[in-house]
């Protein structure tokens, strides 16, 4: 399952307190690729390839290194491996740190699994007016609320925010102690099954692009391995078609399920929260534009929420942390 205390901007710990492990010894070309990636079904979908064989085939030879999400920002920043899959805004966190990545794959954006959730009687986001609202200050749900405020005429000032661990947000929506609660899957999923007449009145769903998950690669293994690169993101491509396909999504869904130790049936129902994107997704969301229908637009987006948060104080380029040039040459 999601691991719901892990994903997001969890990594300004890191980033900003310097957390991190101590630097390893670089990598070099005689190592294999190593990729970290963690919990989140647009990752998860690496399993695929992987136990299909795809990378060898394609000629590149990658070891996929399995982490809880924090984690494997640690072993990225430590130099332990050349990508970690992260969102975009967490990427810029990691950029405000000091540490230089490309993101050279569109996996998926969240299209539902990110939610607010009222008790009953809360059937809209202008009902929240007046209201608290539970969630953890600085992270994505937090900027989802704004966007879910400003998108009904309405600020922050118009709520209460109560501080809560995204973990706990079920517990305290149940206890009456706030009014709705920001959450991700699986924690959004439990607040609405434990709490008799909840609803998610706003979801990821109702503003696609907020938020990208993506491939980072550290700039210096893209600079010396680029061709490895490119194959290993010529495979992404099969990976999407596998799940999509009414013939072998069951097999899909069996393979990433298994990764995270879930019944199938169960984790099938989350895949509909994450658009998973194929080529032509990719390369029209990595066309610099601004708003949400491109990851730099979203970039943009998330490095102002993370500066008016103080997530960080450093003045960075969102575009510095992208590469589209691999996806643009795929067919």
């Amino acid at each position: 399952m999601i691991r719901s205390s892990l994903r997001r901007l969890a990594t300004v710990a890191i980033a900003v307190l310097g957390l991190g492990a101590a630097a390893a010894a670089p990598l070099t070309a005689a190592d294999a690729l190593k990729v970290a990636y963690s919990d989140w079904p647009g990752w998860v979908a690496f399993d695929i390839a992987i136990q299909k064989g795809w990378y060898k085939e394609a000629g590149v030879d990658v070891e996929f290194v399995w982490m809880e999400y924090v984690p494997s920002m640690e072993a990225f920043q430590a130099g332990k491996v050349d990508a970690v899959t992260v969102t975009n805004g967490d990427q810029l966190v990691m950029g405000a740190a000091g540490k230089s990545s490309k993101a050279i794959l569109i996996n998926d954006i969240s299209f539902g699994n990110d939610m607010i959730v009222a008790k009953a009687g809360i059937t809209s986001i202008k009902d929240l007016k007046g209201k608290k609202i539970g969630l953890e200050l600085g992270f994505v749900e937090h900027l989802m609320l704004l966007k879910a405020l400003e998108a009904n005429g309405m600020t922050e000032a118009d709520v209460t925010l109560v501080n809560v661990p995204t973990n706990d947000t079920p517990q305290t929506l149940a206890s009456g102690g706030v009014d709705a609660i920001g959450a991700w899957q699986p924690n959004s999923g439990a607040a609405l099954k434990s709490v008799p007449g909840s609803k998610a009145i706003y979801t990821s769903k109702d503003v696609p692009g907020l938020i990208y998950d993506v491939v980072a690669v550290s700039t210096e293994s893209l600079g010396t391995r680029k061709a490895e690169w490119a194959n290993f993101v010529a495979v992404w491509p099969k990976i999407v078609a596998f799940i999509q396909d009414p013939k072998t999504k069951d097999e899909a869904v069996k393979i990433m399920a298994a990764r995270v130790n879930v019944p199938a049936a169960e984790y099938g129902l989350l895949l509909p929260g994450t658009k998973f994107f194929d080529t032509a997704m990719a390369k029209k969301a990595f066309m610099p534009t601004e708003g949400l229908d491109s990851v730099l637009g979203s970039s943009k987006v998330a490095n102002a929420f993370n500066l008016a948060n103080k997530v960080y104080e450093a003045k960075i380029d969102p575009a510095a942390f992208l590469d589209a040039s691999l996806v643009q040459a795929l067919p």
